[in-house]
C-alpha cells in the first residue's frame, strides 16, 4: 500500500455496528489502513475482543457491546466514540440478522420481529442518534444485500427488512444533504462467510438442493465474493473518493441481480 493510499482517511473517526463479522471487521481494516480510527461495535464482548486484537495501533481502535435494535445501547455506543474522539466521521450500519427459513404461512412472528428489530430498527436508531453527532461532509453506509432489490421464496422477513432499509437511506439522504452527508447503501450478493454459509445450509436443508451451488451459477461472476472486495467497496463509500453519491444503491453482487 503507498503511502498516499495510507492517507486517505487520515484522522477520520468511523463508527462500524456488527464490527466483529467478517464484513464489518474486513472493512474496519480497509478503513485503519487508510489512516482512520475505529469504533467496533458488536453484540459478542468475546468476538470483539478477538477483532480488536488483530489489529496493530490499539491506540485507534476502540470497542463497544451493544444490542443495536435498543436505544439506551444505541446512544451508549455514540457516546463512547465522541468520548473517546470527539465527533465522528462515518458509519457503517452494518449488523444484521438473517432469521429463519421458511414460506410466510409458516414464518414464526418472533423471527420476524426479531429480524426488523437488528436490520431495520437498528439503522434507524444509528441513523437518529448518529447524526447529531457527524461531522458535516462524513458519511453514512447502510447494508441492504441483493435480497433488497431482489426476492425468492422462504426468506420473507430478511427481503422485507433489507428492502426497508433502502428505504430508510433515501429518507435520511434527503435530511442529511443540507450537512454535505452523504447516505448510501451497500448492497452485498452472497459472501463466503460463516453468515452467509448459515443462511445457505438452511436453505439447502428445507429445499433439498445445493444451494451454494446453485447461488454461484446464478450469480454473473460465477462465485460468492470475498469479504475484503465488499470492504472495497464500504471504504469507497466512507472515503471522500465517493463525494458526489448520496441516495444510491451500490450492488457489490458479482452481478447476480441483472
Amino acid at each position: 500500500m503507498t503511502q498516499e493510499m495510507s492517507q486517505d482517511m487520515n484522522d477520520k473517526i468511523c463508527v462500524i455496528t456488527g464490527g466483529a463479522g467478517s464484513i464489518g471487521l474486513a472493512s474496519a481494516k480497509r478503513m485503519y489502513e487508510a489512516g482512520a480510527r475505529v469504533m467496533l461495535v458488536d453484540l459478542s464482548e468475546e468476538n470483539l475482543a478477538t477483532a480488536a486484537a488483530s489489529f496493530g495501533d490499539q491506540d485507534r481502535i476502540a470497542t463497544c457491546t451493544a444490542d443495536v435494535s435498543d436505544s439506551d445501547q444505541t446512544r451508549n455506543y455514540i457516546a463512547e466514540t465522541v468520548a473517546k474522539w470527539g465527533k465522528f466521521d462515518v458509519l457503517f450500519a452494518n449488523a444484521g440478522f438473517s432469521g429463519t427459513s421458511a414460506p410466510i404461512t409458516e414464518y414464526p412472528d418472533d423471527i420476524f420481529d426479531k429480524v426488523m428489530a437488528v436490520n431495520v430498527r437498528g439503522a434507524f436508531l444509528a441513523c437518529k442518534n448518529a447524526l447529531p453527532e457527524m461531522n458535516d461532509g462524513g458519511s453514512i453506509i447502510i447494508t441492504s444485500s441483493i435480497m433488497g432489490v431482489t426476492a425468492r421464496p422462504g426468506s420473507i422477513a430478511y427481503i422485507t427488512s433489507k428492502h426497508a432499509v433502502i428505504g430508510l437511506m433515501r429518507g435520511v439522504a434527503k435530511e442529511a444533504a443540507p450537512r454535505n452527508i452523504r447516505v448510501n447503501v451497500l448492497a452485498p450478493g452472497p459472501v463466503d462467510n460463516a453468515f452467509q454459509l448459515e443462511i445457505e445450509e438452511r436453505a439447502s436443508k428445507a429445499s433439498g438442493t445445493n444451494v451454494t451451488e446453485m447461488l454461484n451459477n446464478w450469480i454473473s461472476l460465477g462465485r460468492h465474493a470475498a469479504p475484503e472486495e465488499i470492504a472495497n467497496t464500504a471504504y469507497f463509500l466512507a472515503s471522500d473518493q465517493s463525494s458526489f453519491s448520496t441516495g444510491s444503491v451500490f450492488m457489490a453482487d458479482g452481478g447476480m441481480h441483472i
